[in-house]
């Protein structure tokens, strides 16, 4: 295990996944049954039951049953650690057959939609997108399924990369708030349902915000759907048809 005075002496960590370490074998005097996967996937459930603020490397060996001296055998810092984590719920994605090239839009909808499932099923995910390099094995399959099934859309070259960012970036936007509204409400004890009543009830009864919340329900109900989820998903399926329209519009140019 490296210590802190090492790690202040060495060139500073880009990835965990670029350490070029060999797996480590467990001691003679360490916990049986305790190994990198069971450390990873207990770090996921507390990242998913507690969130990233509350976590810690001594709440997670507590979590074990292990000292966290233990838990340093495989893992050289918490940054190690989370980005393990990232790298684990990554490989809940579903990574379409991408064998027909004609499906595109098919394919390009599966992916999204996997990917904001992501993001809603494990909240704390979209802060770390944005703090690793994200070039863990899970992450660089979907990355690859990614430019493959843009490159088949027929987009040209030069225009792939901004169609990607596109898809990408409205994605984990929808995604992270939709992940972090449903965690909100869940740590409130409320339905979604019962929140979003609340919430707009309380915002209706502000005059300098009534007519734009007006507005917003003419809009929803012209929209249809009875609960938030419906709705959520009436949105999220409309603006990725829009985006894929718009990729269709720009093969040609």
């Amino acid at each position: 295990m490296a210590t802190a005075a090492d790690r202040a002496k060495g060139p500073a960590r880009t990835s965990v996944w670029l350490g070029g370490k060999a797996a480590r074998t467990p001691r003679a005097d360490q916990p049986a049954g305790l190994s990198l996967e069971k450390i990873t996937a207990a770090a996921v459930r507390l990242l998913d039951s507690e969130g990233l603020s509350k976590f810690s490397m001594r709440r997670l060996a507590s979590e074990l049953g292990v000292t966290a001296m233990s838990v340093y055998w495989y893992v050289d810092t918490k940054d190690d650690l989370l980005e393990l984590a990232l790298d684990a719920v990554l490989g809940e994605l579903s990574i379409p057959d991408l064998d027909d090239g004609g499906q595109w839009r098919g394919q390009l909808r599966q992916l999204a939609s996997g990917y904001r499932a992501v993001l809603v099923r494990h909240p704390w995910v979209s802060r770390l997108i944005g703090e690793f390099l994200n070039i863990g094995p899970h992450a660089v399959a979907f990355s690859a399924a990614a430019q493959r099934v843009m490159r088949s859309s027929g987009l040209p070259l030069h225009g792939q990369a901004g169609g990607l960012s596109a898809v990408y970036q409205f994605v984990y936007g929808f995604g992270t708030v939709e992940g972090h509204f449903r965690d909100r409400c869940e740590r409130a004890g409320m339905s979604q349902d019962a929140y979003f009543r609340q919430a707009m009830g309380t915002i209706s009864e502000q005059p300098r915000l009534r007519e734009t919340f007006e507005e917003t329900q003419n809009v929803r109900e012209a929209g249809g759907g009875d609960t938030v989820e419906e709705m959520r998903e009436r949105d999220f399926r409309f603006a990725l048809d829009l985006l894929i329209a718009g990729i269709e519009a720009k093969r040609a140019g």
